[in-house]
């Protein structure tokens, strides 16, 4: 995988410049905080399209722009029942490139918040047919639409840590799943309505759309990836964007 995308290497003085519109800066916390993100993917037509939604101009956070859907990680997350548990290979790397293991409920609650957050901001069920039940009240959606969230098919493309100097820090990781994961698709939505308009792209063409700089990074990693793994294998080393010394960082993990 080639190291084109357009973040990488920048200096922490133009990046800010760059997302000024995006992030609010300012003193934030030092910890960024678990958040995940969902990249669905549609390969029928041959073209490989990704579902992105409009953030409203009214958020203080990424007014306005197309993002994935995704939010903050919930821990709770992470002791919800699955029908299948994460490949060895994915764990690890939700693993890679830190400093001291996370524990199973954490690792699993990055993952699944991706999945309750997808539910939430565009209505899709991902997940397989079959009875649920669960005690949490974020995931009875599931179970009044029988659908047993999964963690089989699911796989990490990419990992990003909010620059320091900004109100709102996160470690995020983005999570890939192929359309065909969706077992439901709610006909009102999520029940937030936080992405007011959900559209599937060219992955070509989303890139420029209306998209924050680490979007369109990823965009780029993820058609570079696809060029050499359409079937993402879990084993398959992702980027990591992070600042240090100065300057934003993509490593390979």
């Amino acid at each position: 995988m080639k190291p084109t995308p357009d973040a990488a290497g920048i200096t922490r003085t133009e990046l800010d410049k760059r997302e000024s519109k995006d992030f609010a800066l300012g003193p934030g916390p030092k910890r960024p905080r678990d958040a995940a993100t969902l990249i669905l993917l549609d390969k029928t037509g041959g073209e490989v399209r990704v579902l992105m939604g409009r953030r409203s101009k009214k958020h203080a956070f990424m007014p306005g722009r197309l993002v994935f859907p995704g939010g903050r990680t919930d821990r709770d997350d992470g002791r919800v029942t699955t029908g299948s548990e994460l490949l060895p290979e994915v764990f690890a790397k939700l693993q890679g490139g830190r400093g001291k293991a996370l524990s199973a409920t954490r690792t699993r609650a990055i993952v699944l918040s991706a999945v309750r957050e997808t539910y939430e901001e565009a209505g899709l069920l991902i997940g397989e047919p079959g009875d649920y039940q669960c005690r949490s009240a974020a995931w009875q959606a599931f179970a009044d639409n029988n659908v047993v969230p999964g963690l089989a098919n699911l796989r990490i493309v990419a990992r990003a840590i909010t620059p320091p100097g900004r109100v709102r820090r996160f470690d995020t990781y983005f999570v890939a799943a192929w359309r065909d994961s969706v077992a439901v698709v709610l006909p009102d939505g999520g029940p937030t309505h936080e992405l007011e308009e959900l559209v599937w792209l060219p992955i070509a063409d989303a890139m420029h759309q209306e998209v924050p700089l680490i979007t369109k990074s990823i965009l780029q990693d993820l058609q570079a990836r696809l060029a050499e793994d359409p079937g993402l294998s879990p084993s398959y080393p992702i980027p990591f964007y992070r600042m240090r010394h100065g300057k934003f960082l993509r490593d390979l993990i």
